[in-house]
């Protein structure tokens, strides 16, 4: 009897952490299944309710601070304010305007009185909004010949003149600038694919090929490249760079299956003042794309947590910078995906906190070096108080769960997290360059890949062009208008210069770009 106690205590072992296996494994499962019907069904946004705030402990921050004594109230002063009259917004001035009048008929401008004639005294208006389709028209471009009469017959080396043709985009085609630039901002800026528009300009009459489309974007792209090579260039002049990376589905890629995902690698960097954004193509997502692109770089590189930006971020020069949008959205996804939310919310309202100050600090008035002493004087006791919580937390949640993966990974990202503090031009994600990102993953869903290797690199160029516009304030159909007018005309490296967004010619640009 005695040698049978030992074979049942190892079998209740065994049976013991296959339990504990089997609910860990059920546990995770489940909060998988929770997040996917979130996605489904719940809501989108990352930001907490009201009532999620006050759970967190954001509007009760007495609460989560060491000292416990009431402290008493400072008054404020609030500046008075004027609150915006609600009602429609008035139409453009720069639209033309086409008066009607609605007057009334003669005989009835008599007084019905004494019948003397009625004299306007005035007037009411009121303005509607129109629109025509659009409507296409032909430019005929006549070069006329001269010859010599006297000549006429006789031996000549130049018998016949005649203007040369004018420097065009497209060499030998129809397309005209402005043509060019409403096709390539429909679909990079609007995500309306080449198949839609072609039945778009069908219906007005137009017989145009979706090909023609194609064949047109790659060549205006190919003649942009040393313009891109302008913008990377710029872009590794400015203090700060973020990266991304998005994923493209390309077909006939050479030795591989089209079903194979393809990456498009974005950057956002330059001038604050001026930025410019820069999208390329690449089959890989390997470190050694940002590699090729910042190995020359000195500055601030901010990225998410992807490990394929490590070495690059290691390399002499470069201070590499976090991101708490990737540190909430993980947390968001574990309080969506969880029964008990508290920790996680917790987590959530302490990064609230963060944007908040920072919105508070960039509404006021304050110099570069003043703005970063302000927010590391409020900032970083929040962020030390945070790192607690982390380091007592991350031994208390399982790492399988989504609530441990964010601990964790906070933890790991945290010394890059903190370097945002130490520079006025960082912010504390990369939320510029992913709203840059955001149109092309809008579009992705509509056209859903890309024909050709060649495809994707005239979709980065064009992307390029068209954000970088955007991010300056530039209207992208009118840059996009006098860009391909000018471009041809381009020889050296200053004219290529004077056609990024930031050293426009103005008024050359209100002329030519309407």
């Amino acid at each position: 009897m005695p040698g049978e106690v030992a074979p049942l205590q190892q079998l209740v072992i065994a049976l013991r952490q296959e339990n504990s296996y089997l609910s860990s494994r059920a546990a995770v499962l489940e909060e998988q299944l929770r997040l996917l019907r979130n996605k489904i069904f719940g809501r989108r946004s990352e930001q907490l309710s009201a009532e999620e705030l006050k759970l967190s402990g954001l509007f009760n921050e007495a609460e989560l601070s060491p000292a416990t004594e009431k402290q008493p109230e400072a008054s404020v002063e609030v500046a008075a304010h004027h609150r915006a009259k609600p009602g429609r917004k008035p139409l453009p001035e720069d639209l033309p305007r086409e008066e009607v009048v609605h007057d009334i008929p003669e005989e009835e401008k008599k007084c019905i009185c004494c019948g003397a004639p009625l004299v306007r005294i005035g007037e009411e208006t009121s303005e509607k909004l129109d629109i025509e389709p659009a409507r296409m028209k032909v430019i005929r471009h006549i070069r006329p010949k001269y010859a010599c009469k006297e000549c006429e017959g006789a031996q000549s080396e130049h018998p016949v003149k005649i203007a040369p043709v004018a420097p065009q985009i497209i060499e030998k085609g129809i397309v005209t600038p402005g043509l060019l630039a409403f096709i390539l901002v429909a679909k990079f800026c609007d995500a309306i694919p080449f198949y839609r528009q072609e039945k778009q300009f069908a219906r007005i009459g137009v017989e145009l090929s979706r090909v023609d489309f194609c064949h047109w974007a790659a060549e205006a792209a190919l003649k942009c490249d040393p313009l891109i090579e302008i913008f990377l260039e710029q872009i590794r002049s400015g203090p700060v760079i973020q990266m991304d990376e998005t994923r493209v589905q390309v077909m006939n890629e050479l030795g591989r299956a089209d079903t194979t995902l393809s990456f498009m690698w974005v950057m956002r960097g330059g001038p604050p003042e001026a930025p410019l954004i820069l999208f390329r193509y690449h089959p890989s997502r390997s470190a050694s794309i940002p590699l090729q692109y910042l190995s020359d770089y000195k500055g601030f590189l901010q990225t998410d947590g992807y490990e394929g930006y490590a070495e690059v971020g290691s390399l002499p020069g470069i201070i590499h910078v976090g991101c708490f949008a990737h540190v909430r959205r993980k947390f968001d996804e574990a309080s969506k995906a969880s029964k008990n939310v508290g920790s996680a919310h917790e987590a959530m309202g302490r990064i609230a906190r963060i944007y908040r100050i920072e919105r508070e600090l960039h509404a006021q008035t304050l110099s570069e070096e003043a703005f970063v002493a302000e927010r590391k004087a409020q900032v970083l006791p929040i962020l030390q108080d945070f790192k607690q919580w982390l380091d007592v937390k991350v031994l208390q949640v399982p790492p399988s769960l989504l609530l441990g993966k964010a601990i964790n990974y906070t933890i790991g990202e945290w010394p890059k997290l903190l370097r945002y503090l130490d520079s006025p031009h960082l912010t504390p994600d990369t939320n510029l360059v992913e709203n840059s990102i955001r149109p092309f993953c809008v579009g992705r869903k509509n056209w859903l890949f890309s024909g050709s290797p060649r495809g994707a690199h005239a979709s980065a160029t064009l992307y390029s062009l068209i954000e970088t516009a955007r991010a300056n304030g530039v209207e992208p159909y009118r840059y996009l208008r006098y860009l391909f007018t000018k471009l041809p005309l381009a020889q050296s490296r200053k004219d290529y210069l004077a056609l990024t967004p930031r050293h426009l010619d103005q008024a050359d640009f209100e002329q030519l770009s309407l």
